[in-house]
């Protein structure tokens, strides 16, 4: 269910952005006003971050296959790293250009009234936009926090949509305030002004998804919760003397290859051990579909714990 509400999420977005980008760039052809050609390029970028994210939805949806045992899931975390570092970054370059040339050659701005019914239009279909984003997001929340829930989320469709369309209801009141200002004041640069705080709410939003992309693209481990279950599961065998820890990785929101530490009974034979490893990996399968890949290790505690311990002294402070 989160998936599916992720993926509606970003056809929504690119629905909504499509239409307002090019409402937004008539309206500053008509108006000449450096906020609302900055808010054009703003929702044309999204527009294009959501073609991204789906195309990385369906590449990370291919099978495993010989040059990729593992499967593809890594294709969604590197097109969103894309979004976040390229065209986000590109977009607030260009609003920043945009605004700085209309404070050097400030023009007043023609039929303000247009601007304002664009940026009223424009918010609602973010607001909505928003909405759906944020439901989305909460599928996946839980009882966390909001910035903990982003902080752990392993779907970036969810918490990039989000954030885009938060940025972009920023970019809306900033736009909106520049441009009553300028014609308040009779200061055009305000304007130009205007354009570059729309510039730099898109750079921090590319900033915090491109941090929080990038931890998943290297290999994040799945969720605490989910360690402890199939450690759980490893222990119930009855062949299981102790289960010592699990490593793992996420290789895609729906995706993780998980490695077991277990030390089994001292009189199991070689093919007592082998047949306890595949109830252990088809009890984990069941619970857990998203487990595309389980490996297990005989291994006493000792050992384990001196490795886990070489982990936690490496792990730098949060």
């Amino acid at each position: 269910m989160p998936q599916v509400s992720g993926k509606t999420s970003v056809y929504v977005a690119l629905a909504s952005n499509l239409a307002i980008a090019a409402t937004k760039f008539c309206a500053a052809a008509i108006t000449g006003s450096s906020a609302m050609l900055s808010e054009g390029v703003h929702s044309l970028v999204d527009t294009v971050n959501e073609l991204l994210l789906l195309y990385g939805i369906r590449r990370a949806a291919r099978p495993a296959d010989v040059k990729h045992p593992f499967g593809h899931g890594r294709e969604l975390y590197f097109w969103s790293f894309i979004v976040a570092l390229l065209v986000l970054v590109l977009g607030a370059a260009f609003a920043c250009y945009q605004g700085i040339s209309h404070i050097l050659r400030a023009e007043p701005v023609r039929n303000p009234l247009t601007n304002y019914v664009v940026l009223g239009v424009s918010f609602l279909f973010e607001g909505f936009s928003w909405w759906v984003g944020l439901k989305a997001f909460r599928a996946t929340q839980g009882k966390q926090g909001f910035i903990e829930a982003f902080r752990n989320s392993k779907d970036p469709t969810t918490f990039t949509v989000l954030f885009e369309d938060t940025a972009a209801l920023l970019g809306l009141l900033i736009a909106a305030v520049g441009i009553a200002a300028a014609q308040i004041l009779n200061a055009p640069w305000l304007d130009g002004l205007a354009s570059i705080g729309i510039a730099l709410v898109l750079l921090v939003s590319s900033l915090l998804l491109a941090r929080e992309t990038k931890d998943l693209l290297i290999g994040e481990p799945a969720r605490p919760h989910f360690r402890d279950a199939i450690l759980q599961i490893a222990a119930d065998d009855r062949d299981v003397r102790h289960a010592n820890g699990a490593l793992t990785v996420q290789l895609g929101p729906h995706q993780i290859v998980a490695a077991l530490s277990i030390e089994f009974r001292e009189e199991l034979t070689t093919n007592q051990i082998e047949r306890c490893v595949e109830r252990i990996e088809a009890a984990i399968k069941r619970a857990h579909p998203e487990v595309t890949s389980l490996f297990v290790k005989p291994q006493d505690a000792g050992t384990w714990n001196t490795r886990a311990q070489r982990l936690r002294a490496n792990t730098p402070e949060p």
